[in-house]
């Protein structure tokens, strides 16, 4: 008889034992996560924000100044012309990207196009392209006095353009390297929203009468609004985070006109004022935050 109760009283520690570990084990795969996400992103987030409030130049004691370079930075012309040359960039590059995304993800997605897994590769290659080499061939392309572009200007009888010497022509040059760079990364995720459209829709249209440009403008694009509107959002935090470009491309310049809101923030950091540049990364963050909350709010209105 004791023998039969100590044998249900070791089945029953195991299975307490066994229920303990069953509802610890998802803490325990989440955990690392956690650790890093605290320890990678909530601390450098607090860190920066209580930096944005001190004058401090990477030594010494950090000084308490208050909203000091927040008024400096909303007051100073130069960080609303960076704010207006990436809203420029934007102008130039996401509207010209969704119609070109939507147009070539419709082609790919066609069952009539051959060899369409070799186009898709094609279309993501400049995507995974390191984007250094791909700015540094730019440089060479778009040179005034030796680019490939203005030789083929010139076997036209076109005159020489600057296309990265003059602040009319540098704007477009950088926008178009984005667009070479990142369209083919849109034609993927547009491409996987036209996928998951039933394809009986189109069949009930063509049965209609409905040609394919209409197809294409009144079931395609309004299907693929949630998807547009995430590429939308995506497209915008990488404008605005926009450096690489203009830093290997135009050094800001010419007359800071290429200057955009991302190398206007690493221009703080070469000086070492590194509590300004805190301030700027706020600042960045609160205009994507509420561009981001504006592009969702319109697409909420419209369902």
């Amino acid at each position: 008889m004791t023998a039969a109760r100590s044998a249900g009283t070791n089945r029953k520690r195991r299975a307490g034992a066994s229920g303990v570990r069953r509802r610890l084990a998802p803490y325990v795969f989440v955990l690392p996560f956690v650790a890093i996400f605290l320890a990678f992103s909530v601390y450098p987030l607090f860190y920066t924000a209580r930096l944005s409030f001190t004058n401090w130049r990477g030594t010494g004691a950090a000084e308490w100044v208050g909203w000091e370079n927040y008024t400096y930075l909303l007051t100073s012309p130069a960080f609303w012309s960076s704010l207006g040359n990436s809203a420029t960039l934007w102008l130039l590059i996401i509207p010209a990207q969704l119609v070109l995304g939507v147009l070539v993800a419709v082609l790919l997605n066609s069952a009539t196009l051959k060899l369409r897994g070799l186009y898709r590769v094609g279309f993501i290659v400049p995507f995974v392209t390191p984007l250094v080499a791909v700015a540094q061939i730019w440089v060479v392309l778009f040179d005034r006095d030796y680019g490939a572009v203005n030789a083929l200007l010139g076997l036209v009888g076109l005159p020489d353009v600057g296309w990265l010497t003059t602040s009319a022509w540098a704007k477009p040059t950088l926008a178009l390297l984005f667009l070479w760079k990142t369209t083919g990364f849109i034609v993927i995720i547009l491409l996987s929203g036209l996928q998951s459209i039933n394809g009986s829709i189109y069949e009930a249209a063509a049965i209609d009468g409905a040609s394919k440009p209409r197809q294409l403008w009144s079931i395609t694009v309004p299907l693929l609004r949630r998807t547009i509107m995430f590429a939308v959002v995506l497209q915008t935090l990488a404008v605005f985070q926009m450096f690489a470009e203009p830093f290997v491309v135009t050094q800001g310049g010419p007359y800071n006109s290429t200057t955009t809101a991302g190398y206007y923030l690493y221009n703080h950091i070469t000086r070492a004022d590194l509590g300004t540049g805190a301030a700027n990364s706020f600042l960045l963050v609160i205009l994507v935050m509420v561009l981001s909350l504006m592009f969702v709010r319109m697409l909420r209105a419209k369902d």
